[in-house]
């Protein structure tokens, strides 16, 4: 097992970020992006199994957990400049970025907007798009009903868990955490989301790409996995079967090997 260090970093816009950190100083530099509401807590269960191969780092984004909470910001690009940013503050000149649910989105657009920063691309239950997704609809109705009389609680706007016990209190955990982030950056990040152009940011990725699903994901479907591996040059789809769309949750061990292999594979010299 792996420990866990929980830092934080100021980054150059002054924002400042919590992150969680394992692995070892001298193995390939890993970044963990969560999705909209959570925090680095999403990679908890990975980040403990982290093998000397690998140096995780898990920041919160802003609006989430205890980082900072700026009144505006939360579209997808504005996610993708702090993520810059939080490697320029670090130091980590190149790294594999991990995403996911929404947080490949932002992981996605680096890729493919600072290629020499990104040494691969992990992409776990991402979506192509939104904007086609009626449950991204109603996700949208929710949280403009947030923090109003008989308003629904944060937590129900999280993907539901597979039911096994050591998931459900996993779950219960990442509940709070989305209690912890306000109305505010809910519906500006559901929102930016949804007016986003999407499979735009496919466009420009031509690092190593990886795409996990699990194919009992009830948001995303495997058409969504399609596009992307028909999109990227050389992106391969590893499917997991009767996990959902939390796959790095429900699966956190053959994830985090099937990632060790790939970011072995994505450092490694050519020739």
């Amino acid at each position: 097992m792996s420990t866990i260090a929980v830092k934080s970093v100021t980054l150059d816009n002054g924002l400042q970020l919590p992150y969680a950190e394992s692995g070892y100083p001298n193995g390939t530099p890993v970044v963990f992006v969560h999705g909209a509401g959570e925090s680095w807590r999403s990679f908890e269960p990975v980040l403990g199994l982290l093998p000397t191969s690998l140096h995780g780092y898990a920041p919160t984004q802003r609006g989430h957990g205890d980082a900072d909470k700026p009144a505006a910001g939360y579209r997808p690009e504005d996610y993708a400049t702090d993520l810059v940013g939080f490697l320029d503050a670090l130091g980590v000149e190149r790294a594999v970025l991990v995403g996911a649910g929404t947080g490949g989105i932002a992981a996605r657009i680096v890729a493919g907007g600072h290629p020499h920063r990104v040494a691969g691309l992990v992409l776990l239950g991402t979506p192509t798009e939104l904007a086609d997704k009626s449950w991204a609809s109603e996700l949208r109705g929710a949280t403009e009903r947030l923090g109003e009389p008989g308003g629904p609680d944060p937590a129900e706007l999280l993907p539901a868990d597979s039911g096994t016990a050591d998931l459900a209190r996993f779950s219960a955990v990442m509940a709070d955490e989305a209690r912890r982030t306000p109305p505010h950056v809910w519906r500006q990040t559901v929102d930016g989301l949804l007016r986003a152009d999407l499979p735009a940011t496919l466009g420009g990725i031509l690092v190593p790409t990886l795409v996990v699903w699990g194919d009992r994901d009830d948001r995303v479907p495997r058409a969504d996995q399609q596009r992307i591996t028909d999109t990227v040059p050389g992106a391969r789809l590893s499917v997991y079967e009767g996990a959902g769309h939390a796959v790095h949750w429900e699966r956190p061990g053959p994830v985090t090997g099937e990632l060790a292999e790939f970011a072995e594979a994505a450092v490694r010299p050519v020739g």
